[in-house]
């Protein structure tokens, strides 16, 4: 998984030839918290264990881990919520945001040397280009990368996802409030949930 993931490409190696075969695609996943899955759940009591919560989340590698770009804890939704009267945002309207989004992407990447299309696959040197941070900004990121812990792959991870958010938004600078929120997507280690 980690070489398509990261490549976008699967090797296939044998003893008289080695084909490779394009293998770009979005992975999705989803687990529950724990065994029981009621971890960190406000209407329901958890029965596992630390050490049960550890084991179970050991079963993800953590280098498989690293290389997904959003994690996100999603809680259970509470009565009030599902009876709310406030009316969310229509998917025909989510539908304009993201065109207009992959619209501002294509047009960044015209005339790039590499065949990107999405700012998903961007490089360092692209990363560099394309998300100039404010003084704000670099602070904010850089407090983020040394009191979590953070690798230079988290960090990658972080200016693309805000990016992302910001062509969102439309929104041609990464501001503080863009970095803020990617940074929230990346969990450093996934045993922190415990």
């Amino acid at each position: 998984m980690r070489e398509p993931l990261e490549d976008g490409t699967v090797c296939i190696a044998r003893a008289a030839m080695s084909l490779r075969f394009r293998a770009r695609f979005m992975l999705a996943t989803a687990m529950n918290p724990c065994p029981c899955g009621f971890h960190n759940n406000r209407t329901r009591e958890c029965h596992s264990t630390p050490p049960m919560i550890q084991r179970y989340i050991s079963k993800i590698s953590g280098p498989l881990m690293d290389r997904i770009d959003i994690h996100s804890d999603v809680p259970a939704v509470n009565y009030e919520e599902m009876r709310s009267t406030t009316v969310p945002e229509g998917s025909a309207q989510i539908r304009e945001r993201v065109v207009r989004a992959r619209q501002t992407q294509l047009q960044r990447f015209v005339g790039s040397r590499q065949k990107i299309y999405r700012n998903a696959p961007m490089g360092s040197g692209q990363i560099r280009a394309h998300c100039e941070l404010t003084a704000e900004c670099e602070r904010l990121l850089e407090r983020a990368m040394t009191q979590q812990g953070l690798s230079a792959r988290d960090h990658d991870h972080i200016l693309r996802v805000a990016r992302t958010i910001a062509d969102l938004q439309g929104v041609p600078g990464l501001e503080p409030k863009h970095i803020a929120e990617a940074i929230q997507y990346r969990i450093p280690d996934p045993t922190s949930w415990v």
